[in-house]
């Protein structure tokens, strides 16, 4: 007989989340509070099916607390994928804190979830099997803005952040089928960015790559440049056969057209942009009204 949670909707609530128990599945709710990760907050809550595990453990955790821990099987998790080992410990979805006083409540349910794990749970999985964040996703970056609406990536250059190379490239669009994977790297080290990969060559520095945006200075944190990448990545696994067909770019505010001119005509006024790019730059934009 396959084992099963002795009360099925049992919830373990500990420090920051609270795991509820189904039949098939742990849905896991994280607090909405001051003290909670912002990356918990960004994610709300997530069902994390049984067969999507590859073990659980317990273990003493600081100042009087256990650690429970669901361990995810590689490939199963889209965060994660795209987190590739970088998420500090306090920010890992996947860790409930408990008092210590807890201990043995807390050994109980990781001695059940043990017992329903799938007999594949020590291999890869095939292919996601925790639910990607939800599109719309948009941040901003250092350089641009990034805005994902489940078909198309599209990045827009802020003139006062990206480089030369990118203003020249200009605005950027990438279907999802065009793409072959997603590199994330922290905003909390050196050189943290979001790059798009196709399989073409690309620069090696993210400030010079127009399929990348950079990160620093208090752009493009975690809690949503990761699950911005975890949405991109499932998009690119998941993708059907047939390319997708880029949505018509929308009509720009005049506003924000004007201004985007008249600091093109400053960087032009100050001998960073040539005559012939000026005039270039300005028709696109103008072409955009």
């Amino acid at each position: 007989m396959p084992h099963t949670m002795s009360r099925m909707g049992d919830v373990l609530a500990g420090f920051h989340a609270a795991w509820e128990f189904e039949s098939d599945s742990v849905l896991i709710r994280y607090e909405r509070s001051i003290r909670t990760p912002k990356l918990f907050q960004s994610l709300g809550e997530r069902r994390i099916p049984f067969s999507a595990l590859a073990g659980v453990t317990l273990t003493p955790g600081r100042r009087g607390t256990v650690v429970l821990r669901a361990e995810p099987r590689p490939g199963a998790d889209p965060l994660m994928e795209a987190a590739a080992g970088q998420l500090k410990e306090g920010c890992d979805p996947y860790r409930l804190v408990l008092p210590a006083e807890r201990e043995v409540l807390a050994e109980y349910y990781a001695d059940e979830l043990r017992g329903l794990l799938t007999r594949d749970a020590d291999e890869p999985a095939e292919r996601f099997l925790v639910p990607a964040p939800e599109v719309p996703l948009s941040f901003k970056a250092y350089d641009g803005k990034a805005s994902f609406d489940g078909k198309t990536v599209h990045f827009r250059w802020f003139w006062t952040g990206a480089s030369s190379a990118k203003w020249k490239a200009g605005d950027q669009s990438f279907p999802v089928a065009d793409l072959s994977g997603v590199e994330w790297r922290s905003p909390e080290v050196f050189e943290g960015h979001l790059r798009l990969l196709s399989g073409e060559p690309a620069p090696a520095q993210a400030d010079q790559d127009p399929a990348a945006v950079v990160f620093g200075l208090g752009y493009g944190p975690v809690h949503e440049s990761l699950p911005f990448a975890a949405a991109v990545l499932a998009a690119v696994r998941q993708r059907g056969p047939v390319a997708a067909v880029p949505a018509a770019a929308p009509r720009r505010d005049p506003a924000d057209i004007a201004e985007r001119i008249r600091h093109l005509g400053e960087l032009h006024q100050a001998g960073l942009v040539t005559d012939e790019e000026f005039s270039m730059k300005k028709a696109e934009l103008l072409a955009e009204l």
